[in-house]
């Protein structure tokens, strides 16, 4: 699944990324990046894209929860990306399109994961499983209230919440020729049960590979015997 090499680029992006923001040191390699200081913000376009350090404690939009629901977050996060991974594994015959979208949600999951499994542990704030999220993309759009809060700028963010709303959007934009390939592949499978179901009553086998051979052993007989009437 070569498609698998998107899901690896989007997890690398998103982990150096995060790294450059947060900092980090490798001591036997003597190599130390202090990073962004927490709440930093850095000018990109004036006011309207800014880099800021944040860590996102919880839920989407900076909800927090209690310890208890972390780690149940954590744990669903493992099996919603196992579960991408045998999907997208399942329409590997398909679309690039729905592949693609699919391969870039996967790596979104997994970039976030990496930080709610691992960041705690590795920076020394929290135990495995217990982790925050990373954010840094800081834009200034418009004002808007969700979750009872009012947000003056659009939640910050990072590459693994692009990759995966860039993943949905290529999904909805496609959602109808993805149908589409589910009522094909649908009706080939369909059509091949009855021609196996037909080979079978008629004393054949549903074997194409097999059907093939005896035609061809039948018509090596007839010309044999041909031969022998001509003699």
């Amino acid at each position: 699944m070569k498609v698998l090499y998107v899901t690896f680029v989007m997890v690398f992006i998103d982990q150096v990324t995060k790294l450059w923001v947060k900092g980090f040191s490798v001591p036997f390699l003597h190599i130390r990046h202090e990073g962004m200081y927490y709440g930093q913000s850095i000018n990109v376009i004036g006011d309207f894209f800014q880099l800021t350090f944040v860590e996102n404690p919880g839920l989407a939009f900076g909800v927090d929860v209690t310890d208890h629901a972390k780690l149940w977050l954590s744990l669903f996060s493992i099996l919603a990306s196992i579960g991408l991974f045998v999907y997208l594994y399942s329409v590997r015959k398909q679309s690039l399109s729905l592949r693609v979208a699919l391969a870039m949600i996967l790596g979104g999951a997994i970039g976030n994961l990496i930080d709610r499994v691992f960041y705690g542990a590795i920076y020394g704030y929290a135990t495995i499983f217990y982790g925050k999220v990373v954010d840094f993309f800081d834009f200034d759009f418009f004002d808007f209230q969700i979750f009872g809060r009012t947000y003056e700028r659009w939640p910050i963010f990072n590459v693994a919440d692009m990759c995966v709303s860039i993943g949905v959007l290529i999904l909805l934009f496609f959602y109808k020729q993805h149908q589409q390939e589910h009522k094909n592949i649908a009706v080939t499978n369909d059509q091949n049960i009855e021609l196996s179901g037909e080979t079978l009553q008629s004393g054949g086998t549903s074997d194409p590979t097999e059907n093939i051979l005896e035609s061809e052993k039948l018509n090596h007989d007839e010309s044999d015997n041909r031969e022998e009437i001509q003699n």
